[in-house]
């Protein structure tokens, strides 16, 4: 079969156009209504994640994403890519930084890799409960954001991913137990395997993509956290034994580069601040009961909780408190975790509790 002549094909068409210019220029208004300007195509925000295709904290930023493109009428449309596709939290941060993605659903050790101030979070048994947590965070925010933003971020959100126990595949009861152990330890930030190290323990550091073949091959037998994700990634297949001591609140945050914000209108941005603070309490409240609701579940399934006596929880808070003295000035500026330590025990003693 011969192509056909497009130009020789057109020649009709283009006589009858010249032959009716009012044809013609409905054709133009016709033509301008249908094809939009460039501009009008909007911004797509680009955003990478850990958390599972479909989990609680998914379903979360997808609700988020419609949000946007609904209260932006399309011109800021959300792109997520779950699952650890865009790599580990520090390729995340590294992709930001080049402009291959613009933003970036982190927990502290992809936060930290921005600015060791997050660290002040990592601290283990810093804090007890979810609300004297909410306190410091509120108190801490406005430096927080600060120091992001003279690192060319901006911090759209607080997120929440549970509160941390250690899972592991024999029984730990005490910390005797837990230094037999081969514990994973999130890769990049030596200083924190050699803090582990010099209480003699045994951290494996590996990227939190590698948990589950670590897992699987033996090269860990035990990681903190958090129960929700401990189901939701079937990382307690591997690991059938919970101990009941909390090491602490897994928090994060929705980071997005500068760059990529000042390109979005400042109605835009103030209407996306207000879809992002009812993300993060819509976080605040769903998490901690679906963390607690994947504990049930998951005993049902042959997970066992093993209790910490109190003389051996003791020594954990011990070795927690020289782990906090450790890191001091090291892995995390000493006033911000003095901050952190002074607003946390203004809380307790607000509401009468005793600082350990």
């Amino acid at each position: 079969m011969t192509a056909p002549n497009l130009r020789s094909a057109s020649i009709p068409f283009l006589r009858a156009l010249r032959a009716s210019r009012p044809a013609a220029a409905l054709l133009v208004a016709l033509a301008a209504l249908v094809a939009p300007p460039a501009h009008a195509q909007g911004t797509v925000v680009k955003l990478a994640t850990l958390v599972p295709d479909g989990s609680v904290w998914h379903k979360v930023l997808r609700d988020m994403g419609d949000d946007w493109t609904h209260i932006t009428s399309g011109r800021v449309t959300l792109r997520i890519y779950a699952g650890g596709v865009a790599g580990d939290e520090p390729d995340m941060v590294r992709k930001m930084r080049i402009g291959q993605i613009q933003a970036a659903a982190l927990t502290v050790a992809g936060l930290s890799d921005i600015d060791d101030g997050f660290n002040a979070f990592s601290v283990p048994m810093m804090f007890d409960t979810y609300p004297e947590l909410f306190y410091v965070l509120d108190k801490m925010q406005p430096i927080l954001k600060q120091r992001l933003e003279q690192k060319g971020f901006v911090l759209l959100n607080w997120g929440h991913g549970g509160w941390v126990y250690f899972f592991s595949k024999q029984p730990v009861a005490s910390l005797a137990d837990l230094k037999k152990t081969k514990m994973f330890s999130w890769a990049g930030d030596d200083r924190m395997v050699q803090a582990w190290k010099s209480d003699g323990f045994q951290p494996v550091a590996l990227a939190a993509t590698d948990i589950l073949p670590g897992l699987n091959t033996g090269m860990i037998d035990a990681l903190p956290t958090t129960p929700l994700a401990a189901a939701s990634l079937q990382w307690f297949r591997q690991t059938p034994y919970m101990a009941d001591a909390g090491l602490g609140p897994l928090i994060g945050g929705l980071v997005i580069t500068k760059q990529a914000w000042n390109r979005i209108s400042e109605a835009d941005r103030a209407a996306i601040l207000k879809s992002c603070a009812k993300t993060e309490a819509r976080l605040m409240k769903e998490v901690p009961a679906q963390d607690s609701a994947s504990v049930k579940e998951m005993q049902t399934r042959g997970l066992k909780v093993v209790t910490i006596k109190p003389a051996d929880l003791a020594a954990w808070r011990k070795v927690a408190d020289d782990f906090a003295g450790k890191m001091r000035g090291n892995m995390v500026p000493a006033e911000l975790l003095d901050m952190a330590t002074r607003e946390r025990d203004a809380y307790r003693k607000r509401m009468g509790v005793a600082t350990h």
